[in-house]
């Protein structure tokens, strides 16, 4: 029993040690994953699992490994803020792979990817035929931003001389059945409103409702739990 619970509370210190080194890393370093970030991740992990199954390893350790392994990373990521220099060597730079058309090889071969790879790539991005495109670039996280010649771009409203209007967000109001008081307080809703406008569609109860949204300028949205949606 009490190797059950030293195991635990050296997952749960482990675990909340990992939360706040994320926390303080930023969110960036989840949505933009560099070879370096990569390879912290797995440096960490390994860092807290070596110390956690460990039997001669102490609790102190963990959060020393972790706290001294997050300085390192947040040195770098100050290194790289502050020198330029430094974020080629440290991050990379993303490598232009097709210019004006035409697909660079050196680069391709520099960033070891092949013909299909490159394919795919684009595919992510909707473009189904390597003529579509203009510039392709691979970014410093292995994703590809890509510029489409003129003639195979959507044409945007300021082609078409459409009047521009406001833009809003929607919010969810209702989500599985329940609803979400703090998004109706941002709208500036109330839940006599929301009711109102379940009575106005014949529902019930809020548990009838598996999604529920609402936009400014369209108004309301629901899903129900029969998976038959309904708009305002």
């Amino acid at each position: 029993m009490s190797d059950i619970l030293s195991t635990s509370v050296e997952l749960s210190v482990g675990f909340l040690a990992l939360l706040i080194m994320t926390k303080l890393l930023g969110k960036t370093s989840l949505a933009q994953v560099t070879p370096f970030d990569f390879i912290s991740a797995l440096i960490l992990g390994e860092l807290v699992g070596n110390a956690i199954y460990d039997d001669e390893v102490r609790l102190g350790t963990i959060l020393y490994s972790v706290a001294f392994w997050g300085l390192l990373v947040f040195l770098i990521e100050f290194l790289t803020q502050k020198f330029r220099k430094t974020r080629g060597m440290l991050e990379g730079n993303p490598s232009v792979v097709i210019r004006n058309g035409r697909i660079d090889r050196e680069q391709m071969k520099k960033n070891k990817v092949d013909l299909n790879e490159l394919q795919n790539l684009l595919r992510q991005q909707s473009v189904f035929s390597m003529r579509e495109v203009a510039y392709a670039i691979i970014e410093t996280d292995g994703s590809v931003t890509v510029l489409k010649k003129s003639q195979y771009d959507q044409p945007t409203n300021k082609d078409l001389n459409v009047p521009s209007k406001a833009v809003y967000l929607p919010i969810t109001l209702i989500s599985d059945g329940q609803i979400d008081d703090d998004n109706l307080e941002q709208a500036g809703l109330s839940r006599e409103w929301l009711q109102q406008q379940l009575r106005e569609r014949n529902i019930s109860s809020p548990d009838d409702v598996f999604f529920l949204e609402w936009k400014q300028d369209e108004g309301v949205y629901i899903d129900l739990m029969d998976n038959v949606g309904t708009s305002n």
